[in-house]
């Protein structure tokens, strides 16, 4: 849809061609077939039973939407169905923007860019380590190696090659940017992250592949250090950000798909994360 003279040839044929009429015998058809597929099953279409077992995990990817530094994204029109014929968007936006993965390279020298990322790892079972009460009364929470423990003397060991993902319930404060990077009296953003002892426990003990956390940053927001970035990324291993709705699958059990476009030496990039259970 990108070769010259492709919107005026559409143009014209929108503009210029008379809507189809439709027969009386195609209406009736058609309102047979409406009918035949009320009876028959819907194939392709998701059931109750697999709404229930899957969730998504991505924020809708909006004009605006918060980012740790540089520009939020922005977004024009290029072209409509009215005007000409199909529509399409423009958009800017850095690589770290809405949902997305951190690959090793984007704090490590000569750590692995996005294409880098094996398929293997894309899919990793799902461990959701919940503070969200520590966080409610302290925005610079972190998860701790303690937490960790805690989590596996109810839920059960976290598994080997496992995503682990902290919930501190910090979207509630989305759509708000401003809420969400909550920048203090001291000039600092004030939200919870990993701490870096946690996930040397996790590297050390527990093989896993990736971090997540439902904040701006794997780091809590005052640190200036990233000692959490330095550590999950230094073991060539990656993390994710702004991870939406991990309230709304199992503590463990899950298994999350982690839909990465491959960027071309990207640092990271947008993705869509699913979890299925």
């Amino acid at each position: 849809m990108c070769l010259p003279g492709t919107i005026e040839t559409v143009r014209g044929t929108v503009h210029d061609e008379a809507p189809t009429r439709i027969s009386r015998r195609t209406a009736l058809v058609a309102g047979v077939g409406t009918a035949a597929a009320g009876v028959l099953p819907k194939r392709g279409l998701a059931t109750p039973a697999f709404e229930k077992r899957s969730q998504d995990l991505t924020h809708v990817f909006s004009e605006g939407f918060p980012v740790y530094s540089f520009d939020a994204p922005v977004r024009r029109t290029l072209v409509t169905v009215a005007q000409d014929g199909f529509y399409s968007q423009e958009w800017k936006f850095g690589e770290h923007s809405g949902t997305h993965l951190d690959a090793p390279g984007h704090f490590i020298v000569g750590g692995r860019h996005s294409p880098e990322i094996t398929l293997d790892e894309l899919f990793v079972p799902a461990a959701v380590v919940d503070i969200s009460d520590r966080a409610a009364d302290n925005p610079d929470a972190i998860v701790t190696p303690q937490d960790l423990k805690r989590f596996e003397r109810r839920y059960g060991r976290i598994p080997k090659g496992a995503g682990v993902f902290m919930y501190s319930g910090w979207e509630r404060r989305l759509p708000d940017p401003e809420a969400f990077k909550n920048v203090g009296a001291d000039g600092k953003y004030h939200f919870p992250g990993f701490g870096a002892r946690a996930v040397e426990w996790l590297l050390a003990n527990r093989e896993i592949t990736c971090i997540g956390v439902d904040t701006l940053s794997l780091d809590h927001g005052p640190s200036t250090t990233f000692a959490a970035h330095l550590t999950i990324l230094g073991a060539n291993k990656y993390g994710l950000e702004n991870v939406a709705n991990l309230k709304r699958i199992p503590p463990i059990g899950a298994r999350a798909f982690v839909g990465l476009i491959p960027w071309e030496e990207g640092s990271g990039g947008p993705c869509r994360l699913i979890a299925r259970w």
